[in-house]
Order: C-alpha cells, then structure tokens, then sequence
C-alpha cells in the first residue's frame, strides 16, 4: 500500500487550485515566454503556460510554494497540455520530455521542501495528465461524423512519453485529468500501464473527468456512472470530478458515483462559470461553504480547486477538512 493511500484512510486530502489563474497574476509578455532560449522561435509562445516551466521556473515554484502554504497535500505539476498532440500548436514537440521532465523536478523539490519542515505532514506531487486538445470519440466535422483528427495509438504513444517524463522528474502519482472524453483517458491510462509493466513500478493513479453541461454529462455523452464503469477496472488511486459548472452543479454527480466505488472519490471544482470577462466569481468562502456539503454527506477523500481557485480558497478547504472524516470505503482495498 502505498503512503498516500494509507494517509487517505485516515484524513482527507487537500489538492491545490488553479495554476493558470495564479500565472495571469505574473502578466507574462511575450518575451517572458521566450526567455532568452526561445528568443527567436518562429511561432507565438504567450498562453504556452506549459514551456514557463522551461523559461521561468521561479514562478511555477512560487506557485507551488503558495499552495503548500495554503495546507494543500497534493500539488499538480504544470503540465497540463504536455503532450506532443498539444505542443504542435506551438511547434514544439521536440521539448515535451523536458518540459514535463523540469515540471515534476520543480514541483518536487518545493515539496521535499515542505515535508522536511513538517514530516507529521508529507506533500505530494501529482503529474498532470491533461486530455489533449483533439478527441478520439467525436469527429470535428459535422459533414463527416466517421471523421476522427486523432487515433488512440497516436494518443498511447503521446502520453507514454508525458508519463516517462513525469516519473522521471518525481512525480509521487499521476493525475489523468479534466476528462471529456473516455477514450483519450483510456489511451493515457493504458500508456501508464505500460511504463509500470516495463519499469516493474507501482503507481497511484487518478482519474478525474469532466461534466460539461447541465444534462449531466461527458462531451463524449457518458453518464458518471458510465465514466466510472468505464474507468473501474483498471489498479486507480481514486476517481473523480474536476472544472466545469462549480462546486454546487458538481454535488449530484460525486453522489452519483460515490456508492458505487470502492476507489477514493476527489472534486476539484471551478470556481463558478466564468463571467463575462472571463473571470471567476465564487469567492473562498462561498466554496467553502459548498464543500462542506461534500463532507456532510461523506462524499469526498481529496478535494482542490480547478479554474478561478487561488491559495485563498485551497486555505479555506485546509482548514474545514480538519473538522470531517473522510469518506468510508465500503469494500476492502487490498
């Protein structure tokens, strides 16, 4: 069993919040995303949040630094779209290892940082896997419905290299995140699959999809319940929820799968819809107040933010999760 797991069964976990919106508060130009390695690269770089890992790896680390200050546990790297399948947008495939690679290494030296301050509480780092900007499910042309922009070879092999990179940095478990649709997360969980075969390593996994609309459900059209069976089969950590409608819309869907799994649940919500300036107006205590109806009704092991979440609000779910027991396992996990 590994630590995390062992922890998880005792207390509930606090995942950090949003790396993009803590960025935007750097207000990066251009040139800063360049740095003087990327001085000359032919395409636009601003919005690659990724590469700042590369050319400003001070800020990651600073953003890091706040969450864990907030009494986050578990810290996601900033790898988010660090899959060659993304980078082409940019024109640079060549340099997903290295990012990935200096992205885990950051993160896991901030939290080496913070366990040896405070053994009683040890940080993690969790590699981000980000489910690419192409799916495998639906075709992007109306006019051709058995069209498909990516295959899922393609995307085994894109997010084989992501996870060799992240392990390599340090990464203590692997998050497959923001899932819209069921088969690129298949393509990621069967790549992490095969490096723990080649490697003869353990590794805690987890898996968080996305529900995109009121109906309540999936882009690719499943229900939590369908996603979960999908899921359900492989060796996970936990599985569970993240970004879309906010913290109250995401309720029904963690009890819809909560009964239904002996896996660890997490939610990492937005905080709320974007406004009309693309901003986030739930404020921490707001969402504070809609987590602790998770913990109420016993729903949740791992809880964090997604867009819109800052340190502010991590520290206000650190310090409600004290108060509430974590959700009870009903089958043995062994």
């Amino acid at each position: 069993m590994s630590q995390i797991e062992q922890i998880l069964k005792e207390r509930i976990l606090v995942l950090d919040g949003a790396m993009g919106t803590m960025l935007q508060q750097y207000q990066f130009s251009e040139e800063d995303f360049r740095g003087s390695r990327f001085k000359d690269w032919p395409q636009p770089l601003k919005g690659n949040n990724d590469l700042l890992s590369i050319t400003q790896p001070k800020a990651i680390a600073e953003v890091h630094t706040k969450y864990y200050e907030a009494g986050a546990d578990i810290v996601q790297t900033n790898t988010f779209s660090g899959t060659t399948i993304a980078m082409a947008d940019y024109g640079m495939e060549e340099l997903v290892y290295e990012m990935n690679y200096e992205s885990a290494k950051i993160a896991k030296a901030v939290a080496d940082q913070f366990t040896l301050k405070n053994p009683e509480k040890p940080r993690f780092v969790a590699g981000s896997i980000g489910p690419t900007n192409k799916t495998a499910s639906l075709s992007p042309d109306v006019n051709d419905p058995g069209f498909r922009a990516i295959r899922f070879e393609d995307l085994r092999k894109a997010y084989k290299e992501q996870v060799e990179a992240l392990l390599d940095g340090g990464s203590d478990l692997l998050l497959v995140e923001t899932i819209f649709d069921t088969l690129n997360a298949k393509a990621a969980l069967f790549a992490i699959e095969e490096v723990k075969e080649e490697r003869n390593i353990e590794i805690p996994i987890m898996v968080s999809g996305t529900i995109t609309d009121a109906s309540g459900r999936t882009l690719s059209g499943q229900t939590p319940e369908a996603f979960l069976i999908s899921v359900a089969h492989l060796p996970l950590l936990s599985v569970g929820f993240n970004c879309a409608l906010g913290a109250k819309q995401l309720m029904p869907h963690l009890e819809a799968i909560a009964s239904k799994t002996s896996f660890f649940i997490s939610a990492y919500p937005n905080a709320g819809l974007p406004n009309a300036f693309g901003g986030y107006d739930d404020t921490p205590k707001q969402m504070a107040e809609q987590i602790r109806e998770y913990l109420e009704k016993g729903l949740v092991n791992i809880v964090g933010g997604c867009c819109g979440t800052t340190p502010e609000h991590i520290k206000a779910f650190a310090d409600l999760v004290h108060s509430y027991k974590p959700r009870s396992l009903f089958v043995n996990r062994n």
